[in-house]
């Protein structure tokens, strides 16, 4: 048996009693955080661009374009539109082992086909678990190459998209077998151009809109090689590092990757970076720290040896992927919000101040397990005293419990970048909170204008 098929056997089987409840839970935060983000990612001039380019070609109107207008048009391209305003923002969700957005694709990959399916809430909300399960033991076997070989994880969350779009669709074991195999022989995308330009969310509206295509495709019986996961010059050979392929597909059903592993954005910019502002923040605090005390600012974490990305960001693209940013914005507010990510914050002389006193310390070397993008942050002031903090996982990581209240807020918060019609904000957010007694999905993407 294939490694395709053996997830494929196991995929078409699930239904929503067979997930532990907590997951169906995340499930639905993974929904409201997605359609967040995209309402700040509508406002991008990428996602305009983008949305114009396939409302122009048009086609049948099958799922609905958030927001705004709400076009009609063909699945693969709703999906791709919602999913690429939502990467776009920078405020979605990663699998926090190596940032891997597979929330983003899975979310409005389920959205978009559900509408045309007319499918209830509960079977959205399996095809996301589904959906992020596989792009997650997928990413389990590519840490150790995927990035370092020059590849962007859009390679793996187009599983999550395929996986989602071909549940709904009720494809066959044979049919999803051969849509998982199809995906893994469709996304490419180079991790350089994601981390200095808009090609990042480019990459996210491909990795929806070819899931949904591969899904398609099978479904009506095209053949791809089935072995292409595991096979000589195949999937994990290209992209992984040696790879224990056995893995993606032990313990089916015993555990679960958005449980896990994931992790929902709380605030903006790269995942990666979030738990650096954190330390940063509790540091500065500790030791009551004001910007002019500073002598400099390090930052340790496993595999970390150099400052990456710009140490001086100028927008959000910057901003996203600068560890320097983070560690300065967090001493010098003493917090990291929202608000970080417009030019306010960006300009900010306080902050601005302090981004040339970031430096890299030497790795950590004990508890390395309990990192899932976590970090150490060590201030040094002028006058030789030195605070120090670790945060293991950011906040809104699985491992930890993700609150309601704090999903909540960041809709709150991001939605109304959409100008969202009378209630319709309010009545959106209620829907999502219930989203398992849905009928139909209709319900919710109606109120997305």
């Amino acid at each position: 048996m294939t490694v395709a098929s053996e997830l494929a056997s196991f995929l078409i089987r699930q239904s929503c009693a067979d997930l532990p409840p907590k997951a169906v839970e995340y499930a639905q935060m993974l929904i409201s955080s997605t359609i967040a983000s995209a309402a700040l990612g509508s406002t991008i001039a990428s996602s305009q661009i983008i949305r114009a380019l396939e409302v122009e070609r048009g086609g049948k109107p099958d799922a609905t374009v958030w927001f705004g207008a709400a076009e009609k048009l063909p699945v693969a391209a709703a999906a791709r539109i919602n999913a690429l305003m939502s990467d776009a923002a920078a405020s979605d969700d990663s699998d926090l082992r190596n940032i891997v957005h597979s929330g983003t694709t899975a979310c409005a990959t389920s959205l978009a086909v559900a509408e045309k399916m007319g499918s209830s809430g509960r079977d959205v909300l399996v095809a996301i678990v589904l959906g992020y399960e596989v792009a997650g033991r997928i990413n389990g076997a590519m840490i150790g190459g995927l990035q370092k070989k020059g590849f962007h994880g859009c390679i793996v969350a187009g599983f999550a998209a395929a996986v989602a779009a071909g549940y709904l669709m009720k494809l066959s074991q044979p049919q999803m077998a051969q849509t998982i195999a199809l995906v893994a022989t469709s996304v490419g995308g180079l991790h350089a151009a994601a981390n200095t330009s808009v090609a990042r969310e480019y990459h996210a509206g491909l990795a929806a809109m070819l899931g949904v295509y591969a899904a398609q495709a099978a479904g009506m019986g095209f053949l791809a090689e089935e072995n292409i996961l595991e096979n000589e010059r195949g999937f994990f050979t290209v992209y992984g590092n040696k790879p224990d392929v056995a893995d993606v597909t032990r313990d089916l059903g015993k555990r679960w990757s958005v449980l896990t592993d994931m992790g929902i954005k709380l605030v903006p910019g790269g995942h990666s970076n979030h738990s650096i502002a954190e330390a940063a923040a509790n540091a500065a605090r500790a030791g009551n720290i004001v910007p002019d005390e500073v002598e400099t600012i390090t930052i340790s974490r496993p595999g970390f040896k150099a400052l990456a990305g710009p140490q001086f960001p100028t927008d959000l693209i910057g901003v996203a992927h600068s560890p320097a940013y983070f560690a300065a914005a967090g001493v010098a507010d003493r917090n990291f919000s929202w608000a970080h990510a417009f030019q306010d914050k960006i300009n900010s002389p306080a902050i601005r101040g302090l981004l040339g006193k970031v430096c890299a310390g030497d790795p950590p070397t004990e508890n390395l397990n309990r990192y899932k993008s976590g970090a150490i942050v060590t201030i040094n002031t002028k006058d030789a005293r030195s605070y120090s903090s670790t945060v293991y996982a950011p906040r809104g990581a699985a491992i930890l419990g993700i609150a309601w209240a704090d999903v909540e807020g960041k809709y709150r918060a991001l939605a109304p970048y959409a100008k969202f019609s009378g209630d319709n904000l309010e009545a959106s957010m209620k829907v999502i909170r219930n989203f398992s007694e849905v009928n139909n999905v209709s319900e919710l993407v109606g109120l997305l204008r």
